[in-house]
């Protein structure tokens, strides 16, 4: 396998969907699908091309309700390349005799490449060969080069170049009950030899514009011109043997882009003014050589390394540092479909600690997009009562609550309520990245900026939430839903929700510990000034110390319970289900209801031993009050391992990292599972309606900062390496405090050099042994064959 490619060989139409999802190329800005140019949708194909941050609201009518619901807008398709050989139709792979085809995804240079040769109807065989592009160096730039060889025959090949705006979001099947019409205002036109396209969202009124110039050898004629579609068709004279050139470059420009006088006027000056196929793409592979310079991650285990730069790959076309200075969030899905209607939910948490460590500026932007929603988070937590910042569970355009009220579960038909706006705890999520961020960078500006702000505000939410109960003198969190989305309410409940979430309750404490050390942290006149904004008062902070000394945990037999009551729900006959991932929607469909039962979907507890320390988990348990018993943890992981069916890709993140000190091999099979999870689709269908980003990012991260024990900490970096057994060796590079650090390990020693100017010294503690590390300095650490007790779990 070549760790640097993903290819596909033969056309299978029950592949295409995922084969477009994971060929889908971008740069931070825009993403294209890798459908083929001559595709049109169908059942087989689904061409879409999405900009980061471009939603659009639609009202449609569902079950008699009028449902709100906004989308990513699937933007006008830009691909359209179709050819035909004289007296035949225009070609498609599913009609046509296909000789060869084949698809491959260059992972080094981001570029798609595709083979064809085939026989037409009078015997004429034609190879035809494409790269694709999305620049990463020209961010509002893409092209196609398409190369024609008669193999043996010569004469004429009609080529037909379109745009085209007759596009909906259609690409999710379980959402085809709602409107997708989300473009209106179509206009086409031409420029001398540019063509160009431009629509306008319905609501939110964004102005997309295209415009493409096609390098053909012959002038072309426009043969189809309405208000939505434009196309023009070359003939091109094919000589045996002698490959005749295509060339499609496009500009897409929207109103919410820099430096924009009109959006159509700008896309036809972008276009006239780009370089031909090689400079473009030139350009395009030195970015990208950059890239994967700071993104660097290499794995000494041959069938694991391709997909691990596929994910890296996938994570930073989505978000590149052209997303630094966007206004735009983490889609669940990437920029790769219209699964979650591109939303942005709590996937950031398993995605910005790897961002953090080598892209500071794309994780700052990130934070920032949920900083300048603040006032909407304030808005929702005062309409409930509460005081704070109430992030919402799905978020897109302006921080509005995007959850569906319904959804449809398609096992039954039957469209139900949706309470997943219930998950407070995507504040948790948001406050953590805000700590890691200043963690890694060391920076208080950041803080004193706004990420304090952030943290503060989030932090008064959840203290807010938090009432004393006067029975046992206990602070708890009422109503609410953990990430375990199998558990929304109480078997028989009128009301949704569930109460002293253990996840919930205990990231709480550790969040006001946060709020209380930030606010120590900050210069004086920041202190001041963020204190006199916010009406930020002793007794306010008095009572968070409270809190973090009363909140309720609940136990049962020797185990941390999901919440209050889950000890009385049923035993789930495992053996009946086995393998069913969506216990909620099988359920259901029988009369039943998962909710009866200790069945989780994903991590819940166990999210708690995934984002802290054994060591801080039981410091918080013991300023609470209750007393860690010997192998609690341990039985812990085991108890939930036992009744989870990982029906989210991120379960196996999770439960690789916690399982890596106490099982690795059951930890690598996890790892292994989610690193190949959207390649082979492991959830049956779902990659095609986009990649699952957080689960990608999370492998990532479970291998640089659990499996290389790579832990930050005020005083400096530490390292507590165990690799799996499977894992010969780990190399990667990381930015740590204005540091650029090379980190290799294997299962002998490990080696920490530094080749930059930036600080005169940066400390690093491996195995509790702490040095400081000098510029272009390298030193090895010896490791020992073991480096936890195997009973020990974090």
């Amino acid at each position: 396998m070549d760790p640097w490619t993903l290819a596909y060989e033969g056309f299978d139409p029950n592949e295409e969907g995922l084969r477009e999802a994971l060929c889908t190329l971008g740069n931070g800005r825009f993403a294209t699908r890798g459908a083929a140019p001559e595709a049109e949708v169908d059942e087989v194909h689904y061409p879409g091309t999405y900009i980061a941050g471009c939603y659009d609201r639609l009202v449609s009518s569902v079950a008699g309700y009028d449902v709100t619901n906004e989308d990513m807008v699937n933007a006008p398709n830009w691909l359209p390349l179709t050819f035909a050989t004289p007296g035949s139709g225009w070609f498609s792979p599913r009609t046509t005799d296909l000789l060869e085809y084949r698809q491959e995804l260059d992972l080094r240079h981001a570029i798609l490449r595709r083979l064809i040769r085939f026989r037409d109807e009078d015997g004429r065989i034609t190879v035809v060969r494409q790269r694709r592009l999305v620049s990463m160096a020209d961010p509002q730039l893409a092209a196609l080069e398409t190369t024609f060889t008669a193999e043996n025959w010569s004469g004429p090949l009609l080529v037909r170049a379109a745009l085209d705006g007759r596009v909906t979001n259609s690409g999710v099947p379980r959402y085809r009950d709602l409107r997708g019409d989300h473009l209106t205002a179509h206009a086409t036109g031409a420029d001398g030899d540019i063509l160009w396209l431009r629509a306008r969202t319905r609501s939110s009124a964004v102005v997309i514009a295209l415009a493409a110039r096609v390098e053909a050898g012959s002038p072309g004629h426009e043969v189809e011109r309405d208000p939505e579609m434009i196309a023009r068709e070359h003939t091109l004279e094919l000589v045996r043997g002698r490959p005749t050139l295509v060339v499609k470059t496009v500009a897409l420009v929207t109103s919410r882009d820099h430096a924009v006088a009109g959006p159509s006027e700008t896309a036809v000056r972008r276009v006239r003014l780009a370089p031909g196929f090689e400079p473009l793409l030139e350009r395009h592979r030195l970015a990208w050589v950059g890239l994967w310079g700071r993104a660097r991650l290499d794995v000494d285990a041959p069938k694991a390394q391709r997909n691990v730069r596929l994910n890296v790959f996938h994570v930073l076309q989505t978000l590149s540092p052209h997303t630094a200075d966007l206004d735009v969030g983490v889609p669940a899905r990437g920029l790769h479909g219209e699964a979650y209607r591109g939303h942005v939910f709590w996937d950031e948490l398993f995605v910005l600690p790897w961002l953090n460590l080598r892209f500071p500026e794309i994780a700052r932007g990130l934070l920032r997009y949920r900083w300048r929603r603040l006032p909407e988070a304030r808005a929702a937590a005062s309409a409930v009562g509460l005081s704070g910042a109430m992030f919402p569970w799905q978020s897109g355009g302006d921080g509005r609550e995007e959850t569906q009220s319904l959804h449809l579960n398609p096992r039954s038909g039957r469209w139900l309520p949706d309470h997943s706006r219930l998950q407070r705890h995507v504040g948790l999520a948001i406050a953590y990245n805000v700590w890691q961020h200043y963690l890694v960078t060391g920076d208080l500006e950041f803080l004193a900026d706004f990420g304090a702000e952030l943290l503060i505000e989030i932090a008064r939410f959840f203290a807010s939430m938090a009432r004393l109960d006067p029975g046992s003198g206990r602070y708890e969190i009422h109503g609410v839903m953990g990430p375990d989305e199998y558990h929304d309410a109480y078997p028989g409940a009128a009301l949704p929700g569930l109460d002293n979430n253990a996840y919930t309750n205990v990231m709480t404490v550790w969040l006001l510990l946060r709020a209380e050390e930030t606010l120590r942290l900050l210069p004086r006149r920041s202190y001041e000034e963020l204190v006199a904004r916010l009406g930020l008062d002793a007794t306010e902070t008095e009572r968070w110390e409270d809190i973090t000394r009363g909140m309720r945990v609940d136990f049962h037999d020797g185990v941390i319970s999901q919440f209050t009551g889950y000890s009385g729900l049923l035993e789930l006959d495992w053996a009946r289900y086995r393998g069913v991932r969506r216990l909620d929607r099988e359920l259901e469909a029988e009369g039943d209801s998962v909710n009866r039962y200790q069945a989780s979907k994903q991590a819940d507890v166990l999210m708690l031993f995934y984002l802290l320390t054994s060591k801080e988990l039981e410091e918080i348990l013991d300023r609470l009050g209750y007393r860690t018993e010997p192998g609690m943890i341990l039985r812990t992981v085991h108890y939930y391992l036992a009744r989870t069916c990982h029906g989210s890709t991120l379960s196996a993140v999770v439960h690789g990292w916690v399982l890596a000190r106490c099982d690795r091999s059951g930890s690598w099979q996890f790892f292994t599972e989610t690193l190949t999870a959207d390649v082979i689709d492991v959830q049956g269908g779902t990659t095609a309606e986009g990649v699952h980003l957080g689960a990608m990012a999370g492998t990532l991260d479970l291998l640089q900062r659990c499996y290389l024990g790579l832990e930050i900490r005020h005083d400096g970096l530490h390292l507590n390496p165990l690799l799996p057994d499977r894992l010969a060796g780990l190399s990667l590079r990381i930015r740590y405090r204005g540091a650029e650090l090379s980190i290799r390990a294997d299962s002998g020693e490990i080696r920490i050099g530094r080749a930059d100017d930036g600080p005169d010294t940066v400390a690093v503690t491996v195995h509790g042994r702490s040095t400081r590390l000098g510029r272009r300095e390298s030193r090895a650490f010896p490791l020992p064959d073991e480096t936890l007790p195997a009973a020990e779990c974090l």
